[in-house]
């Protein structure tokens, strides 16, 4: 059984599609044990208790340093027994203490077509600003491996999604939800519970 963290900032919507597709049995052997936000409004605090599971609020805010809050979140996630740790949309830079000690455990899902629209400051509706901004007619959703730069690591899945004539950064950020985020995330998940990934240093293979 692959037991996953996740860790969220919002709504949770990626967290649902998660716990939707292990309810219909598409993501076997798998369950989310614990949700972490830096958000104590967080919404994703309450699709959790919707579904019985643990959640905790650990802020960065909460700890003098980086290094005490990589502390808390090991702690938590160690006590767990987390094998993977899955960012859904988890807004608060983690440090490199639990990046590596975690290594090749943590995946994120970026909306934007990595190496597109990403690092410092892209996040939430930016990248979907950018792109219509820049009039790209192509976007979409990566998953990768968490490093410790801003969506760096190894690329797992990409999907993209196209840009419509009239499009506001709201209307994308929502196709780009539906047509990629919630389809790629958990299909991520499905090859790493299913042992058909092998990292060869930033290269991801699909076994």
């Amino acid at each position: 059984m692959l037991r996953i963290g996740v860790m969220v900032s919002g709504g949770g919507t990626n967290l649902q599609a998660i716990l939707d597709k292990i309810t219909d049995g598409n993501l076997k052997n798998c369950v989310v044990v614990t949700v972490v936000s830096n958000n104590k409004n967080a919404y994703a605090l309450e699709r959790a208790k919707q579904n019985d599971i643990p959640s905790a609020v650990i802020s960065r805010k909460a700890f003098a340093d980086t290094k005490e809050y990589d502390k808390a979140l090991i702690k938590h996630f160690t006590e767990f027994k987390c094998d993977l740790i899955v960012l859904a949309g988890f807004l608060s830079l983690i440090g490199e203490g639990f990046i590596k000690l975690f290594k090749n455990r943590i995946i994120n899902i970026h909306p934007s077509l990595i190496p597109s629209f990403c690092g410092k400051g892209y996040y939430g509706i930016v990248p979907h600003q950018k792109a219509l901004e820049y009039g790209v007619k192509v976007t979409g959703a990566t998953v990768h491996f968490v490093e410790p730069e801003y969506d760096s690591g190894p690329v797992i899945l990409q999907k993209a999604v196209a840009v419509e004539e009239g499009d506001t950064p709201e209307s994308l950020q929502k196709r780009v939800m539906e047509q990629a985020e919630w389809e790629i995330l958990p299909e991520a998940i499905r090859l790493i519970s299913n042992n058909r990934l092998k990292v060869d240093g930033r290269i991801v293979r699909i076994l």
